[in-house]
């Protein structure tokens, strides 16, 4: 089975910047006979501070993933952080993503459950691998046919996480699809001063440990000038790192 692989900047800054990332998506989804899914945010409810930039919102930021979706022919993940919003997100997206600190919030489950796409559900940080069974649970008896989860590391101590890697493992043994979450998975909670910061050079060793411990699907919050990104900057990759990583997953 082929692994999956998301990608896309953490959130919808412009629909050029969208367009310039889904261009290379394209491109090395020919070249390497993959599916990569485009990734964006229309609204970054959970930022660290009031001032921080949030997205387009909901409507004018699923037109824009649509424009995406209707121009270079990706499949769409989007996250959605109330239950109201899972109705206008599922009838763009293929994939709905509920965040790792909302995991447990039954509504949103059902809500996204309900709209008949795939459901990832990131593990929260306060979580072990094996308590994602119960998530699982709901999404499926709310009706979802199609329910991944997503490691994203551990809360360690302060403003810093630690990854488990037995969790791909243990998740693998309630759904068959456990992602990596490469690049949240090296942040450092509201350790940048108002803001989230982390370490994107340890991405790669992410990606090639979980590969390792068996994941099924990798998840790469990619920017062409991560430094300059209106959102979680320190951790995305820079996109045209993008594809020599990937190939050391799929050759």
């Amino acid at each position: 089975m082929k692994p999956v692989f998301i990608a896309g900047p953490c959130v919808i800054e412009s629909q050029e910047l969208l367009n310039n990332v889904a261009e290379r998506l394209v491109k090395l989804n020919n070249e390497l006979g993959i599916d990569i899914i485009f990734k964006s945010s229309f609204d970054k409810a959970n930022r660290t501070s009031l001032h921080s930039f949030r997205g387009p919102g909901l409507e004018r930021g699923l037109q824009m993933l649509a424009d995406v979706k209707d121009k270079y022919g990706l499949r769409i993940l989007t996250d959605i952080h109330e239950s109201w919003q899972a109705g206008p997100a599922g009838e763009v997206s293929d994939v709905i993503q509920i965040p790792a600190f909302l995991c447990r919030q039954t509504d949103l489950l059902v809500a996204a459950a309900r709209t008949g796409r795939v459901v990832n559900i990131k593990k929260a940080q306060f979580l072990s691998g094996r308590d994602m069974v119960y998530p699982v649970e709901k999404a499926r008896e709310a009706g979802a046919k199609d329910v991944w989860l997503t490691e994203r590391g551990n809360m360690y101590g302060y403003n810093n996480l630690v990854v488990d890697f037995r969790n791909i493992p243990d998740m693998l043994e309630i759904v068959p699809t456990v992602i990596m979450d490469c690049t949240h998975s090296v942040q450092r909670p509201g350790a940048g001063g108002g803001k989230t910061s982390g370490d994107r050079r340890f991405v790669p060793s992410m990606a090639l440990a979980a590969k390792a411990f068996g994941a099924t699907g990798y998840f790469f919050e990619v920017h062409p000038d991560p430094d300059n990104a209106l959102s979680d900057g320190p951790n995305m990759l820079c996109l045209d790192d993008l594809e020599s990583l990937v190939k050391k997953i799929v050759l």
